[in-house]
């Protein structure tokens, strides 16, 4: 379980693939905090750390993880936003987001507004599945490469997030530009309570 606050945008060093799977090689500040088998999230997605090398650790990503978000497109040198999993007797910062990307959005506009940016994402609508709670609401949270935002502005298959200074700073929404793909997790809340009104109402 995660909070939607990153903590570091870390490096990719390296990209191998095997069969249906693809291995990420990455360096951040906190390598020699990490441990084999623990849950850390990548641009939004848990993954397990598989091994740890001095300065450098890595991770593996399956045939569906690929599939439903952007790691299959990094490169060596791309910063990908950081977060280990919640400690529970902490202060819930961000929202509720479980690591588990949902689909991939692409940015279609980026406006600075004296000092921030607002940011615009279209994503593929599928509206049975914006029926069982994937959709976003005015004022309501989405998760954004990991990072926990709140929405403005939504239409049916694009919103937008006002990102400030800190945040553009240090998480790799300083790379994000008109066509880059990005994962997003709709808020898990919305989910439960559109599947409670799907059964109330038979």
């Amino acid at each position: 379980m995660f909070s939607g606050i990153v903590e570091e945008a870390a490096t990719v060093k390296a990209l191998r693939t095997e069969q249906g799977n693809l291995h990420l090689t990455l360096s951040c500040s906190f390598v020699n905090e990490l441990k084999i088998d623990q849950s850390v999230a990548h641009n939004g997605v848990c993954l397990t750390v598989v091994s740890i090398d001095e300065d450098t650790y890595t991770v593996t990503a399956i045939k569906e993880t690929l599939e439903r978000s952007n790691l299959g497109m990094l490169k060596e040198g791309d910063k990908v936003n950081l977060e280990r999993s919640m400690v529970m007797n902490g202060r819930l910062d961000g929202h509720i987001v479980q690591g588990h990307v949902d689909q991939t959005a692409i940015c279609r506009e980026v406006t600075e507004a004296d000092g921030s940016w607002y940011y615009t994402f279209e994503y593929e609508l599928d509206r049975e599945m914006a029926r069982r709670g994937y959709f976003t609401v005015d004022k309501g949270s989405v998760t954004v490469n990991g990072v926990s935002l709140t929405v403005c502005n939504p239409t049916d298959n694009t919103f937008q997030v006002a990102i400030i200074p800190y945040t553009h700073d240090n998480t790799n929404f300083c790379q994000i530009e008109v066509g880059t793909v990005v994962n997003i997790e709709f808020d898990i809340i919305g989910k439960y309570l559109s599947r409670m009104m799907h059964f109330a109402d038979k």
